[in-house]
């Protein structure tokens, strides 16, 4: 004897077969895409909107051109030092309509600067893990690019370096007594251009801290950077 379904429980079935559609069209009404490297435009009370995925990751490698600004003529290297920037990025979108989003990460990020020339030249290796605290606008132009204007902060923590002191033929730690402080942090600006999966960037760093151990004297970070990489 063929028995037939309750109300209740052919409702919970199709409640159960059609929480998939329902999850998707809600995901699309609120500007996310399931399918997280495309690029939709939803409308929303008569205005379209850009629909950007709400997550992502990205890997960056980069260059650096840094230089040293200090009142004290032993820590001072304004002439400018090459350097290699290596990390990974995580962003967020602030809010549903708006591309706005925020970007942090982790980075190793080597800087310094250099003073003098010849026998009486002085290289400063300063190299750090940095957390950059950034807020992201990506504007759409079409054809899976995106330009993406930014600016926040970042705090950093002193790994490895050394001083080179090539009139004296003498090489030793950056973070000794009397030289630099291991904690850095300042503000960083710069603009993205992403195309798809692919991105590039520039920016400057300027750091805050004092990064001397003399009180007396102003030391500071700055950092000129080029990056290239992918975001997921």
């Amino acid at each position: 004897m063929k028995k037939t379904l309750s109300p209740l429980l052919l409702f919970l079935l199709l409640s159960i077969m059609l929480s998939p559609a329902a999850m998707a069209q809600s995901s699309y009404r609120h500007g996310y895409s399931p399918r997280p490297s495309r690029v939709q435009t939803i409308e929303r009370h008569g205005h379209e909107y850009i629909a950007w995925h709400r997550y992502y990751v990205g890997l960056r490698l980069g260059f650096n051109v840094a230089h040293v600004s200090s009142d004290s003529p032993l820590l001072d290297g304004s002439n400018p030092k090459a350097g290699l920037n290596i990390g990974l990025v995580t962003g967020m979108q602030l809010t549903p309509y708006t591309p706005l989003f925020f970007e942090t990460g982790l980075f190793y990020t080597q800087r310094g600067g250099k003073s003098g020339s010849g026998s009486d030249k002085f290289t400063y290796d300063l190299n750090y893990l940095e957390l950059p605290l950034l807020i992201k606008y990506k504007h759409f132009l079409g054809n899976g690019m995106n330009l993406q204007p930014y600016a926040g902060g970042y705090v950093a923590l002193g790994t490895d370096g050394k001083i080179k002191d090539y009139q004296g033929r003498q090489a030793f730690s950056s973070y000794e007594d009397g030289y630099f402080n291991r904690f850095d942090g300042g503000l960083k600006i710069g603009c993205g251009m992403g195309f798809n999966m692919l991105y590039v960037d520039a920016c400057y760093q300027l750091g805050l801290a004092n990064i001397g151990q003399d009180d007396f004297d102003d030391t500071h970070n700055g950092c000129f950077t080029i990056n290239v990489g992918v975001n997921f």
